[in-house]
């Protein structure tokens, strides 16, 4: 696995210095058949229930404990080495070379970065595959082998939530556990090589509606992307349930931010919104929703 995730990342278009991109929310042109528009519909369901699970809920108020924290950047870091990994080796596929944007996107780096930080130099020997979210991760491995296409929804729910609502959660992280200012603990939610949010979001759905699909093949990626909320929702239960059985001091109320706090120009709020990422309405850790978003874990 990692001898694919270190070689030297290749850039897809979009210099080292950030996306150059003009930004611009019109959406003429869109059509009900494009996929960035069959995600954001068929997913905002799984999105609301997704959004709606107890830790979401507390997490986005401010009522987080470190511990949890660490175990979902610890779930994060197996989940993305295994998508980074299939990315890696078809990234010469017809379908995942037009969004392959290693320098831009990937988060395995900056994982080892923040586990580093919570667990010291010997990290890798006191984490572990939780049984949480160890489905997710196998599935990911099963259709980076058996059906490539699919890695599309993988990609797009947990990259796009990142960009969107998971700039959210770093906020609300930062604040309730006292983190550094400085950003430590905090490098999953830093996209350095990406200088607008907004304007890579833009181009981002825009290589995915450029992607030769049939409706059918469009179907699937939806269905899995809905799948990919199912097995953050495992996460997030999970962690909830340890979060029952942890003695640790709660944060006070207040340090979150409510839907109504969120400044609209943030885009986004909650990371698990597979939707439109280039409206100012869009608000899972991380995924992406048409009008508002979570982290994937």
């Amino acid at each position: 696995m990692d001898n694919n995730l270190t070689s030297e990342p290749k850039s897809n278009g979009v210099k080292k210095g950030g996306a150059r991109i003009i930004e611009d929310d019109d959406d003429e042109g869109l059509s009900p058949t494009d996929l960035s528009e069959m995600l954001a519909e068929g997913t905002k369901e799984a999105h609301d229930r997704a959004e709606n699970c107890q830790f979401v809920k507390d997490f986005l108020r401010g009522r987080i404990l470190r511990e949890l924290f660490k175990r979902g950047t610890t779930a994060l870091y197996f989940v993305y080495s295994a998508m980074e990994e299939e990315i890696e080796k078809n990234r010469d596929h017809a379908h995942i070379a037009p969004i392959y944007f290693p320098t831009e996107l990937h988060r395995r780096e900056a994982l080892v970065r923040d586990l580093e930080y919570f667990y010291g130099e010997d990290w890798k020997n006191q984490i572990r595959l939780s049984a949480g979210t160890k489905p997710y991760v196998d599935r990911i491995h099963q259709v980076g082998k058996e059906d490539p296409v699919l890695l599309v929804a993988h990609s797009y729910t947990r990259y796009m939530g990142d960009l969107s609502g998971g700039q959210i959660l770093k906020k609300v992280a930062q604040r309730a556990l006292k983190l550094p200012r400085t950003g430590e603990g905090l490098n999953f939610y830093q996209f350095e090589g990406i200088t607008s949010h907004r304007g890579f979001k833009q181009l981002y759905r825009s290589r995915i509606n450029e992607l030769e699909l049939d409706m059918e093949t469009k179907q699937r990626i939806v269905d899995e992307s809905n799948r990919t909320f199912g097995f953050n929702m495992m996460v997030f239960s999970e962690l909830e349930g340890i979060g029952n059985t942890v003695k640790e001091e709660v944060q006070e109320e207040g340090f979150g931010h409510s839907h109504a706090e969120v400044n609209q120009d943030d885009i986004n709020k909650c990371p698990y919104y597979a939707a439109k990422m280039g409206k100012t309405s869009l608000p899972s850790f991380s995924v992406s929703k048409r009008n508002h978003n979570i982290p994937h874990s």
